[in-house]
């Protein structure tokens, strides 16, 4: 991510964003609701001539709160911050979520983060974002801070979505009209329905991590695999799906994936595993990203072994004319997961 800013907010990084317009949220997915709040922010930036920076929080705070059922994450931190690259911002300032940090009081947040530490000049958030102590600092608080303590605010209503419309692909699946969410599109994956969730997010969900070394069995029916294990909290649907594979250097590759439990031969822990087409590189230890296209079928146990090859023969070429035939469906999508020059970096 050269020349992206991507920082802890402290005391040593204050003078590089001074004066600059702050986004804040938590921005997991970056989705099409978040974009309209960072879009806003952008604009104002331009019109006063200084920098763009998110400003998010580590963890989740529901993975703070609730530690045994930590939140399905739809972009980890180093994700986050390749989309919020990839659409436009100067960078992503991180904030640690802390029970102090929560306790704080929102006047408190207000003096010592957006104005001591981001030294902000203007501050954009959504509709239904709060901070501090009990969740005091409404939007309506903040827009009286901005005028008591000297700072702009812009609050962000709402974005909805509903049968086709902006961000929607050609073909995706409705979806009832209602304001959009990061809970909505884990429901979605969850599902394995990767192409309503990719209307919601405005890009093909992606996720990221090193290849690892499987137990090679897919080399022993001459489907060789790229594997990575996905985070222990990742509720995405088991299944088989057609899928955009990154390497470090921008290159871009189709392929064919599937997530689970290999039942056919050992149930064991659930990997992402990627047939690269025509492909024949050794590329473990390579931080990869792969992009779900489209869901194709549900993961399943056969029989034999030759019943599973011919059905993975089957999903090779209906992955390909998915792929063949994939178009983007915004330029923050372009940008992602069809611009060869994009690199995702570990």
């Amino acid at each position: 991510m050269a020349g992206f800013y991507h920082h802890s907010l402290d005391r040593a990084v204050v003078d590089d964003h001074r004066g600059a317009v702050i986004a804040i949220g938590n921005f997991d997915g970056m989705h099409r609701g978040h974009q309209v709040v960072v879009e806003k922010a952008l604009a104002i930036s331009r019109q006063q001539g200084c920098k763009c920076f998110a400003l998010s929080f580590e963890p989740h705070p529901r993975t703070l709160f609730r530690p045994q059922s930590p939140v399905f994450r739809l972009t980890d931190e180093i994700m986050k911050a390749h989309v919020l690259e990839a659409f436009g911002v100067d960078g992503l300032l991180t904030l640690e979520f802390t029970r102090e940090l929560a306790s704080t009081s929102a006047e408190d947040f207000v003096q010592s983060i957006l104005l001591d530490l981001a030294q902000a000049s203007h501050v954009v958030s959504g509709f239904n974002f709060h901070f501090g102590k009990d969740r005091a600092g409404s939007p309506q608080y903040l827009l009286q801070a901005g005028q008591e303590f000297g700072f702009g605010v812009t609050v962000v209503e709402a974005k909805s979505s509903g049968g086709g419309g902006e961000g929607d692909n050609s073909g995706e699946v409705e979806v009832p009209a209602e304001p959009i969410s990061s809970s909505r599109i884990r429901r979605l994956l969850g599902d394995g329905n990767v192409r309503a969730a990719a209307g919601l997010l405005g890009y093909h969900w992606l996720v990221s991590g090193p290849v690892i070394q499987g137990a090679q069995l897919g080399r022993t029916l001459n489907y060789p695999t790229a594997n990575m294990s996905l985070a222990e909290n990742c509720h995405l649907a088991h299944g088989i799906y057609a899928v955009r594979l990154r390497r470090p250097d921008g290159r871009l590759y189709d392929g064919v994936a599937s997530y689970g439990r290999r039942p056919t031969f050992d149930n064991g822990p659930a990997l992402l595993e990627t047939f690269i087409f025509d492909f024949d590189e050794d590329i473990y230890g390579e931080t990869i990203s792969v992009t779900l296209m489209d869901y194709l079928r549900s993961e399943e146990k056969f029989e034999s072994v030759d019943a599973l090859v011919a059905q993975m023969d089957k999903d090779t070429e209906q992955a390909k004319h998915i792929l063949a035939a994939a178009r983007s469906i915004s330029k923050l999508d372009s940008r992602l997961n069809f611009d060869t020059a994009k690199a995702v970096d570990g």
